[in-house]
């Protein structure tokens, strides 16, 4: 252990990648950091929940869109230092594929919420860019 340092306040948080036929499901975030910007359906791990927990109910409350977790599959963890201007991040991102697109709601702290065409995305919020590439190349 180096000696000068202090231990680091971490914050836990959940990702969804959600697919449906060519096209991602993303919201513009209604604060900052990067209020107006889009980025995936996710927030913080709530007491008591796991981050599987945490990515069912935050695309619902995000999206309007349910999905069971027994149809989420684990992307990875994303911990890069720096990956969120507030501090020390580290997410669990998910993934799923529905048939078709399902008519989202934007709800809670996303301000609109819509699918975009894999090949037309936006500037994306975070590190979303990065975890995206992770989970179409799983």
């Amino acid at each position: 252990m180096t000696t000068g340092t202090t231990d680091e306040t971490i914050r836990y948080t959940a990702d969804v990648v959600l697919l449906a036929a060519g096209h991602i499901l993303l919201i513009e975030r209604g604060w900052d950091p990067f209020k107006g910007q889009w980025a995936l359906a996710g927030g913080h791990v709530d007491t008591g929940e796991t981050s599987l927990e945490a990515a069912v109910r935050e695309l619902e409350e995000e999206t309007g869109i349910t999905v069971p977790a027994a149809e989420l599959r684990q992307v990875g963890a994303f911990d890069a230092p720096g990956r969120d201007p507030r501090g020390r991040y580290v997410t669990v991102a998910y993934t799923a594929t529905l048939p078709t697109p399902v008519q989202p709601t934007a709800g809670d702290d996303a301000t609109a919420a819509r699918w975009w065409p894999l090949n037309s995305l936006p500037d994306l919020a975070f590190d979303h860019a990065e975890i995206i590439t992770v989970a179409l190349n799983r």
